[in-house]
C-alpha cells in the first residue's frame, strides 16, 4: 500500500539529492591544469587580520574584499602583479592543500614576495615564518589577461 508520494519523498528524492550534493563537492584543484600553469620562485611568510598587524580595518584587504576564513587568500608584492598575479588570480603554494586567491597587495616596498592569509591563528603564522616556496598561476593568456 505504498503511495507514490511516499515512495518519492523517502528513496527517490534523498537519491537525488546525495547525487547533486557530492558533484558539489569537487575538491578546488581538481578544476584547473597546474602542469600549464608559470612558475616562480618567491619569499613567502604569513599574516594575520589581527588590529596590532595593521591600519583600520584588519579584514579589508587593498583591493576592498573582506577576508573570509573558509577562503585561502594572499597578498602580492606589486612587482608580481604586472608578472600576471592580478586581482582573483588562482595560485597554488609548494607545501599547502588547495588553491590560493589573490586579494590583497602589499606596500610598494616589496618585491618578489606573497602574504599568506592564516586568519587570527597568529601561532600558526610565526611558526610558517618567512621562506622561499614555489608558485604556480596560470601564464597571462589562460587568464585572458
Amino acid at each position: 500500500m505504498f503511495s507514490i508520494k511516499i515512495f518519492f519523498k523517502f528513496l527517490v528524492l534523498p537519491l537525488i539529492l546525495m547525487t547533486t550534493l557530492e558533484s558539489c563537492n569537487e575538491p578546488e584543484a581538481e578544476k584547473y591544469n597546474f602542469e600549464e600553469w608559470q612558475k616562480i620562485s618567491v619569499t613567502a611568510s604569513a599574516y594575520n587580520s589581527l588590529k596590532q598587524q595593521g591600519e583600520g580595518n584588519p579584514l579589508i584587504t587593498a583591493w576592498g574584499d573582506t577576508l573570509k576564513p573558509d577562503v585561502q587568500s594572499i597578498a602580492v608584492s606589486r612587482d608580481l602583479i604586472r608578472k600576471g598575479l592580478k586581482f582573483n588570480t588562482p595560485v597554488k603554494i609548494e607545501g599547502f592543500e588547495g588553491v590560493f586567491i589573490v586579494n590583497d597587495k602589499m606596500h610598494p616596498r616589496w618585491r618578489n614576495k606573497i602574504d599568506i592569509y592564516m586568519g587570527t591563528d597568529r601561532e600558526k603564522a610565526l611558526k610558517w615564518g618567512r621562506r622561499k616556496v614555489e608558485i604556480a598561476f596560470p601564464a597571462k593568456d589562460e587568464t585572458g589577461k
